[in-house]
């Protein structure tokens, strides 16, 4: 009886694998090995440039050539057991010999077929292809590594039309009507031009040199050591120089001027060739569905993100921005991304002009919401809720100084000036708003922000209200998206009067899906009722 039971589970396991036929590049297995030895490169390369060597060292050295050894090995067994296939509506993955897996991915899970090609990718004609489901946590459901370039269009290809027939069909299955498929409209191009903006405003190559200090603090005492000795010899040879030359106190801060405008520089500079590394023959492709994003100038990338997986957007205006005319768009996706996903599409518009960012979003958002409308001031007293905390922070550190110091600390207080007016400044240009389905919050007045997302996308709402919040009547509205991103401000609308926020939140609750809910306040606000 058991066998008679388990006999069509055989039979589709059977026929899953028979479904599973081809393979991966032939050379896959030794860009699985490049890819793994790749997190060890660094650590080696400080090794052999400011290691010492010592009794020992050559067993160290067998231990490193086992571990290559190893990692080949089981690269070259990962390009031996593995296999793909289609069915009519999926997918299908096998892996693995003594124990061995098999995937089936429907088509209409898939949400996102990225393909990535490096320079050693282009130069043989070969592709890595990545495919992300709704809800992944940073990890790709499938990742094919590596194919050749023909393979990996078709993969592509045959993925997106199964993912959009499952899609059309679900939808004429509840009544609808199945969207076009229009072919994709060029949205946005960024020449070279447009990507030395995108360096001289976003300030990147700031990112890489605090990355580089804080890696070389972890570099090993003899590496750093080298560095602390040549920056030493440096310092000594510029006073013998500055002494013989006789400069006086307005040549010196004159070099130091020079040294600082030619680190500014440099840094930019930095920034501007990490820009045109990154959005090389950037371009926005708009379908009915879906965008496809296609960038890179060594390792170039072409990725798809369906229309209904943003979740959130982040719209930014730096001073920068504004003297070059431009903004940038941000996006949260439903899948949850790595903070350092180089494959991600989070910046869906790197950098445009405000009349072509308004037909964008207009054309993103529902009907009628961009551009927002009807902003609403905060709390009168949102500003001192601003300025109280930074304020005790400088009268605590005012007081430690004339401690230690004597009344020369004082000169501490001045710092309340500017304090107390940058707590004005960001109260009087805060503000939120909700029309046509879309919640937003904007601040700022140098550099400014806004924060939103369509109602009907909201997972969870939460009122909370600090000690000092209940004293004066206030409460911050939370707003819970799937995907938000690490790196952005979180979507809330601060410093709420308390029955504004449960307003706000029962207008949001009605426009929210019915599995969603709302988190009661934790210091006494009440929830808003459910819709």
């Amino acid at each position: 009886m058991a066998d008679a039971t388990d006999a069509p589970e055989r039979d589709d396991r059977e026929a899953l694998q028979a479904a599973a036929t081809q393979r991966l590049h032939p050379l896959s297995w030794l860009f699985t090995l490049i890819a793994q030895l790749r997190m060890f490169a660094l650590p080696l390369l400080v090794l052999l440039l400011g290691g010492s060597r010592e009794d020992g060292d050559d067993i160290g050295d067998l231990i490193g050539l086992a571990g290559a050894g190893v990692l080949a090995v089981v690269a070259v067994w990962q390009y031996f057991t593995y296999r793909y296939g289609f069915l009519e509506s999926a997918l299908v993955i096998r892996s693995g010999l003594l124990q061995r897996n098999v995937r089936l991915i429907p088509f209409d899970r898939v949400q996102n077929v990225t393909l990535h090609q490096n320079l050693l990718h282009r130069l043989v004609g070969m592709a890595e292809v990545r495919l992300e489901s709704a809800g992944g946590m940073g990890n790709a459901e499938a990742q094919m590594q590596v194919l050749k370039l023909e393979q990996a269009n078709a993969l592509e290809a045959l993925v997106r039309e199964g993912a959009n027939r499952a899609r059309a069909a679900q939808t004429t299955n509840d009544g609808g009507d199945a969207a076009r498929d229009d072919a994709p409209v060029l949205w946005l191009a960024l020449p070279t031009r447009e990507l030395v903006r995108l360096g001289l405003i976003s300030n990147r190559g700031m990112l890489v040199v605090a990355a580089g200090f804080a890696y070389l603090t972890q570099a090993g005492d003899v590496f750093t050591k080298r560095l602390s000795n040549g920056i030493e010899s440096m310092r000594r040879e510029g006073i013998a120089m500055a002494e013989a030359w006789h400069l006086g106190p307005v040549a010196y801060a004159g070099l130091a001027f020079g040294l600082l405008v030619a680190m500014i520089v440099a840094v930019r500079l930095l920034s501007v060739a990490l820009a045109i590394l990154q959005f090389h023959d950037f371009r926005l492709h708009a379908g009915e569905r879906e965008l496809r994003v296609e960038r890179g100038l060594i390792s170039r990338v072409r990725s798809h993100l369906p229309k209904r997986r943003i979740q959130a957007y982040s719209l930014r205006e730096t001073l920068l921005h504004r003297w070059f005319g431009r903004q940038s768009l941000r996006v949260d996706r439903a899948s949850v991304e790595a903070v350092n996903e180089s494959q991600s599409v989070r910046d869906l518009v790197p950098l445009a002009a405000p009349d072509g960012m308004d037909g964008m979003l207009t054309a993103l958002l529902p009907d009628g919401s961009w551009p927002l409308q009807d902003w609403q001031a905060l709390h009168p007293r949102a500003w001192w809720r601003v300025f109280a905390p930074l304020a005790m922070a400088v009268l605590a550190g005012t007081a430690l100084l004339v401690f230690f110091e004597g009344l020369v600390g004082l000169w501490a207080l001045a710092l309340l000036g500017p304090v107390y007016l940058r707590a004005r400044v960001w109260a009087r240009y805060s503000a939120w708003t909700l029309g046509g389905g879309v919640v937003a919050f904007r601040q700022g007045w140098l550099d400014r922000h806004w924060r939103f997302a369509e109602a009907r996308k909201l997972h969870a709402l939460q009122i909370t209200q600090s000690p000092f919040d209940r004293r004066h009547g206030m409460a911050t509205l939370h707003l819970d998206t799937a995907g938000a991103s690490p790196m952005e401000p979180a979507l809330r609308i601060p410093y709420l009067d308390v029955a504004e926020a449960e307003a706000l939140a029962a207008r949001l609750r009605a426009l929210m899906p019915r599995d969603a809910g709302i988190n009661p306040a934790r210091t006494g606000a009440s929830a808003a009722p459910a819709a």
